[in-house]
């Protein structure tokens, strides 16, 4: 290509580029970040589980981290853990956790002193929901 080839080319490139580039940018497509809910996906089964992280009066707790250990496969053998911490509604979400495990899955959430846990067997309930209260720890 000659110059003025590249030049029209590019100028092209823009012109086709800048609507895409602009919806992106504002207006009624657009996501506030911190509103978007964290995933993590384990990757070895089809199983979801929701959170709502709040503190002891209900309000929703930004930051707060939930963890869990799966011990999955023949005699759990594989492990596998896992974290995610929660966007300003106090959500977060795992996907892809198994729906076989021998001992189900214990959900862990802290936030600075506060923890809560919650159980899920994915046997009985592969697509649940949780919404876990974060108390003081005691010392």
């Amino acid at each position: 290509m000659s110059l003025t080839g590249n030049r029209l080319f590019f100028a092209m490139v823009l012109a086709l580029g800048s609507p895409v580039l602009c919806l992106g940018q504002g207006g009624n497509g657009q996501t506030d970040p911190s509103k978007v809910v964290p995933l993590i996906d384990g990757g070895i089964g089809p199983c979801t589980a929701d959170f709502t992280i709040t503190d002891s009066a209900g309000a929703p707790l930004y930051g707060a981290k939930v963890k869990v250990h799966i011990a999955y496969g023949f005699v759990g053998a594989r492990k596998l853990d896992l974290e995610v911490g929660t966007n300003v509604d106090g959500r977060a979400r795992f996907t892809g956790l198994p729906d076989r495990v021998k001992r189900g899955f214990y959900f862990h959430a802290t936030e600075g002193d506060r923890s809560g846990e919650a159980f899920d067997d994915p046997s009985n309930t592969c697509k649940t929901a949780f919404t876990i209260q974060l108390q003081k720890n005691k010392q």
